[in-house]
């Protein structure tokens, strides 16, 4: 159909009004609509479309309870009639898809902008696509398994080893669990043991590319890779066999970037190197932090993986969504979930957290207020309530923090003077200050994490004797906020300034050693690294960070701050796991009861049709 044949311009008229809760962009694309002949129901319906994806939903329900989650309210049978018979509206169903020419699409009472229509379409296609492929005839050799987890089959362990049996012959396979669950020691011996299979089978070695939405998180699945390829050197119990070494070094040689970095980003001019014309070079590609990915970069991972490649989502569902459109690891899961489906395993036995903690992040997962309680009065000292409503109340709140962070410093050597040569000293000094983090629901305001850093550090700097004002001084935290490959630094990284003997000041780092000289064992191996204050990239204080900025890293001690008003947007049951389940030994709690009560009932839903084309795609199959 000729486009021109069904846009009229037209004036927009001047009287029209928009609802408070509009963005710029929202009202541009009302706007758009209404010039190019849209009526004025269409114009409203565009806009709050435009709004629900900026809060991550990739479509607005139009009718139920939902349509009125962002503010528009439902439409009645005449008001979606006429919606359906507008010229720029495709309309799903009766076996046809929607015009090309229609910028707009309704399917299953969801209304789309027309991107996030097909990237729905081409996720479900592809992923259902991926799970057809999948072999079920691929035996996994008991001895193997027995060799990689040394004989261990209680309860904790079982669904590992669940999945490490489960994962050859797949194209699709989803590892999702919490904190300390074991994760990454799972995909190393998935990795181990598809590299063994291909070895007995007299295949090359399979091409390995390790990912993450991040940098930092890229970073940090590598090093927890090579930290459990050594574990497996040198475990008590006795070393990895020796025929097993070619593929434990094969496997730790996997080259690990951000998901942009793999795909081959093209920058501003946007677009992927990487595509279904010019696909991956790789037969196994892992995605760690999975709940990170919106719902255009999974399609575009998708669209350039080969066919015969297996695809290893790894990441904890249950956490905060991706900034971006769409909830694609939470949805996937809970269509596989809901079909008994064996191409997902759930790790739900923390190693290395609190047990009462995990109580308490399982309280929250459920959204039971009465079982929070109950663990939280259970978990005795492991778990402190901090009631912070007003700003004072805060700021005394933050006195006391800044007293235990003292000390903690000066516990790690933080204050004193570093001697050159001493990494130890270093590791040291930044492990304490790792132990014990502020995390705000907020980036700004009152209770953001900016304005408590910035408390933070003046009571730090003047311990630190400057009381001039100036930015660096012995003990003060940085987070890098962009990546900067030439230094080797990633958004997220921590550092520490330290006070050499030289008398000079100098910002460090740890990094993870590559290979040296091809000596099996040296991976992994801790190392550091400084910067002079002036050559850090772009940077700001790290003693308060955003529950955003935390997912992927764990810490002792993590007192978490959220807005005292119940009514905050912000707050929700996922904000407040994500938040609470950072925390290995001990938990505070600053909030009111009004805003505890309200994260812990509002759980997060992006609206969207993923998952329900998910499962009929996935109950479809043979």
């Amino acid at each position: 159909m000729n486009a021109g044949a069904i846009y009229h311009f037209r004036p927009l008229p001047v009287d029209a009004t928009a609802p408070e809760a509009w963005r710029p962009l929202d009202r541009a694309v009302a706007r758009w609509v209404a010039i190019h002949g849209g009526s004025p129901l269409l114009a409203q319906v565009a806009g709050w479309a435009s709004l629900a994806e900026g809060h991550g939903d990739s479509a607005l329900p139009l009718d139920g309870a939902d349509a009125a989650r962002h503010g528009m309210g439902a439409l009645d049978e005449a008001a979606l009639a006429a919606l359906a018979g507008e010229p720029l509206v495709g309309v799903v169903g009766g076996g046809r898809e929607p015009s090309d020419a229609a910028p707009f699409v309704i399917d299953r009472g969801h209304f789309y902008l027309r991107r996030n229509f097909l990237h729905e379409v081409a996720v479900a296609r592809q992923l259902g696509a991926r799970r057809a492929a999948g072999r079920t005839d691929v035996q996994t050799s008991a001895a193997d398994l027995a060799e990689l987890f040394r004989g261990a089959t209680d309860a904790a362990v079982q669904p590992q080893r669940d999945a490490v049996a489960g994962v050859p012959g797949r194209r699709l396979f989803v590892l999702t669990g919490g904190p300390g669950t074991g994760k990454t020691a799972t995909v190393l011996r998935m990795l181990l043991m598809l590299a063994r299979n291909a070895a007995q089978a007299g295949a090359p070695p399979p091409a390995i590319r390790l990912a993450a939405p991040t940098g930092k998180a890229a970073q940090r699945l590598a090093a927890s890779l090579r930290d459990g390829g050594r574990a497996l050197r040198t475990r008590a119990d006795g070393p990895l066999p020796a025929d097993w070494q070619p593929c434990l070094e094969h496997v730790l040689a996997a080259e690990a970037g951000t998901l942009h970095r793999l795909l081959g980003s093209r920058g501003r001019a946007g677009g992927f190197r990487h595509h279904a014309g010019d696909p991956l070079a790789a037969d196994i590609v892992v995605v760690d932090e999975a709940s990170m990915v919106d719902l255009a970069l999974l399609r575009a991972l998708l669209d350039a993986l080969p066919a015969r490649a297996t695809l290893i989502l790894v990441g904890d569902a249950d956490q905060l969504t991706s900034v971006g459109t769409g909830s694609v690891l939470l949805d996937l899961v809970g269509a596989l979930e809901a079909d008994g489906a064996s191409e997902l395993a759930r790790l739900r036995h923390s190693f290395r957290a609190h047990q009462d903690l995990v109580a308490i992040n399982h309280a929250i997962l459920q959204g039971d207020a009465a079982a929070f309680a109950g663990a939280w009065q259970h978990a005795g000292a492991a778990a402190v309530r901090r009631r912070v409503a007003t700003a004072g109340e805060l700021q005394r709140v933050l006195g006391g923090w800044c007293r235990e962070l003292r000390q903690a410093l000066q516990a790690c050597g933080a204050y004193e003077p570093l001697p050159a040569g001493r990494d130890d000293l270093v590791l040291a000094a930044l492990d304490g200050l790792r132990r014990r983090q502020l995390l705000c629901a907020r980036r700004e305001g009152p209770f953001g994490a900016i304005e408590a850093n910035a408390a933070i550090e003046r009571a730090l700097g003047g311990d630190a004797g400057d009381r001039t004002g100036a930015p660096w001084y012995p003990g003060r935290a940085v987070l890098i906020t962009r990546n900067d490959t030439a230094a080797g630094l990633f958004n997220g990284d921590l550092g520490l300034c330290l006070l050499g003997t030289d008398g000079q000041l100098r910002v460090w780092f740890e990094a993870a050693a590559a290979e040296a000289d091809g000596e099996p064992g040296t991976a992994g191996r801790r190392s550091v690294r400084a910067l002079a204050p002036g050559n850090l990239p772009a940077h700001e204080g790290g003693f308060a960070l955003t529950i955003h900025k935390s997912q992927g890293s764990e810490y002792d001690h993590v007192a978490l701050l959220l807005p005292p008003e119940a009514d905050n947007r912000i707050l929700s049951r996922q904000l407040l796991y994500t938040g609470a389940s950072r925390a290995r030994q001990v938990l505070e709690l600053w909030a009111t009861d009004a805003a505890l009560e309200a994260a812990i009932a509002t759980p997060v839903r992006r609206a969207g049709g993923l998952r329900q084309r998910l499962r009929v795609r996935v109950r479809t199959q043979p």
